[in-house]
């Protein structure tokens, strides 16, 4: 993480606090937009589902309101050699159920979690073996070096090898096409709080694990999620009282939040980059880089900015936030909308009259989704490229894009290691699984798997350089912009934002009003 994001999230906590102290009786009520897509811990790799997990499972490492990682089922690690590193388990740590914490778990787990069905396995690439020393200590044999694989690790959760087993969950279930298990209803994980109850859709309650391993910085007993997809509906809930806190706060009613006396409207920088990917395959228009080119010039992303979201964006030309490592704003910059010159490069691609073709967009993940795919509908139709908007719920908008069922999409990324290496690993390498438009190019892999194992960090950001040129100059993706978080609370709440915009229960304080 760069000096600038750490000062500026230290600052953030300094002003609203981190007051710790055990659970009391004191409940905590918020709502997000969406409800969770799984329970399963290896069965999606998003970030709103991976953070609401979180806080029920845990992995050998965690991250600080900073970011940064820290330990939390392993105590401690080392790089013994380039290629193997030792992890040391904490000790006396139960799951939810009482089972004991320990070796065999995490090699359950990083077997389970690379499974053929599992959505999170490319955290886990390179990874040759984990090898039991002792019941408290793994070591993880990689394949080449790997500068990031501890700050990859924050989200790759431990399951009990004995609970998956009784349940008939020793695999996690495929996301793509609506399967079940008691993994995707339940959970059994080693964090600080344990699940009560679940309706899908409707409630989730959770309550505060007395017997966690880790001192408490949090005073909650009980917790309320809601998903309220409706905007009004979900600000007037926080209004009412009825919930303590919601995100996303709507753009556009950030000041008539603010304005109101106890509560509190935050915005912040998120790293999410928020892109359009195209079906680069054989036989869709967008195969022509010149029709990918078209499309990106069609987008007056300014109009995005301040019309869709109320000036809670900054537009961006790259695939990764100015704080993530590797970034070059100056050098990837967007090229300014030219209406003309989209439609002479869609005259030279033998496409004079344009095209139409099915654009697929969530309406509950991102801030404003469904109306940036609708700016961006009419701003192509001005070119000649009409779209056919099919804007749905997450729940149904991912499967369909992850089975690559989409010639054009909208999705939001944020690079769990905070470096360039992920979005260009996991958006950008042949057969990736957020690869969507099936773009490969063997010197970007070649380049990527350079850049997994170089432990000198100039050298590493030089060949970081390289990848990303090749990446704009073939417009894999057009990025759109930075997205602001926005939460809003009730004035008793004390609660810790970070920039992957992730709520962690433990951080959250109640007190009276």
């Amino acid at each position: 993480m760069t000096r600038q994001v750490s000062l500026l999230f230290g600052a953030i906590i300094m002003i609203i606090g981190s007051a710790t102290g055990p659970a009391s009786a004191n409940k905590f009520r918020y709502a997000f937009q969406a409800d969770v897509a799984t329970l399963d811990p290896h069965a999606l790799n998003e970030v709103f589902t991976l953070g609401f997990l979180g806080n029920f499972y845990e992995g050998l490492v965690r991250r600080r309101p900073d970011l940064m990682p820290e330990p939390a089922l392993a105590e401690r690690w080392e790089n013994l050699e380039p290629t193997r590193w030792r992890f040391y388990l904490r000790q006396g740590v139960v799951f939810h159920d009482g089972d004991t914490f320990d070796a065999d778990d995490v090699i359950f787990s990083f077997e389970r979690a690379r499974a053929e069905t599992s959505n999170v396995k490319q955290r886990l690439k390179g990874v040759l073996e984990i090898k039991k020393v002792d019941d408290h200590t793994v070591d993880v044999i990689t394949e080449v070096p790997m500068p990031t694989l501890v700050s990859q690790w924050d989200a790759w959760y431990i399951v009990s090898e004995q609970w998956a087993k009784q349940h008939g969950s020793e695999n996690p279930v495929d996301f793509r096409s609506g399967e079940q298990s008691h993994a995707t209803e339940h959970i059994n994980g080693t964090g600080p709080f344990r699940l009560e109850s679940r309706a899908v859709d409707s409630k989730t309650v959770a309550a505060a694990n007395e017997d966690w391993w880790d001192r408490p910085g949090h005073n909650l007993s009980t917790i309320e999620f809601t998903p309220i997809a409706n905007d009004a509906t979900r600000v007037a809930a926080l209004l009412s009282g009825e919930v303590d806190m919601i995100y996303p706060l709507p753009v556009q009613d950030m000041t008539r939040v603010s304005d109101q006396p106890g509560f509190t409207a935050l915005t912040i920088p998120e790293l999410r980059t928020i892109f359009l990917g195209m079906n680069h395959g054989e036989g869709s228009p967008f195969a022509d880089p010149r029709v990918r080119q078209a499309l990106y010039l069609a987008i007056d992303i300014a109009a995005i900015r301040d019309v869709v979201m109320r000036g809670m964006s900054v537009p961006t030309g790259e695939m990764v936030a100015p704080e993530v490592a590797g970034a070059e704003p100056e050098r990837f910059s967007r090229p300014a909308t030219d209406l003309d010159k989209a439609r002479m490069l869609l005259t030279e691609a033998r496409l004079p009259d344009g095209f139409r073709l099915q654009m697929d967009c969530p309406n509950d993940r991102y801030v404003n989704d469904e109306e940036i795919c609708e700016a961006i509908v009419q701003m192509a139709a001005k070119v000649g490229i009409e779209l056919d908007l099919f804007a749905q719920p997450r729940s149904r908008y991912f499967p369909k894009v992850l089975a690559k069922d989409t010639q054009l999409y909208l999705l939001g990324w944020i690079p769990a290691t905070l470096d360039s290496w992920n979005v260009i690993h996991n958006l950008h390498t042949c057969g990736a699984n957020f690869n969507l438009g099936s773009y490969c190019n063997p010197e970007v892999d070649e380049l990527s798997e350079q850049i997994r194992q170089e432990l000198g960090e100039a050298e590493r950001m030089a060949l970081v350089g390289e990848a990303w040129q090749m990446i704009y100059d073939d417009i894999v993706h057009i990025p759109l912009h930075q997205q602001m978080l926005a939460w809003a609370f009730r004035s008793k709440v004390d609660v810790v934002p970070t920039a992957d915009n992730v709520l962690y229960w433990r951080h959250i304080n109640v007190g009276s009003e």
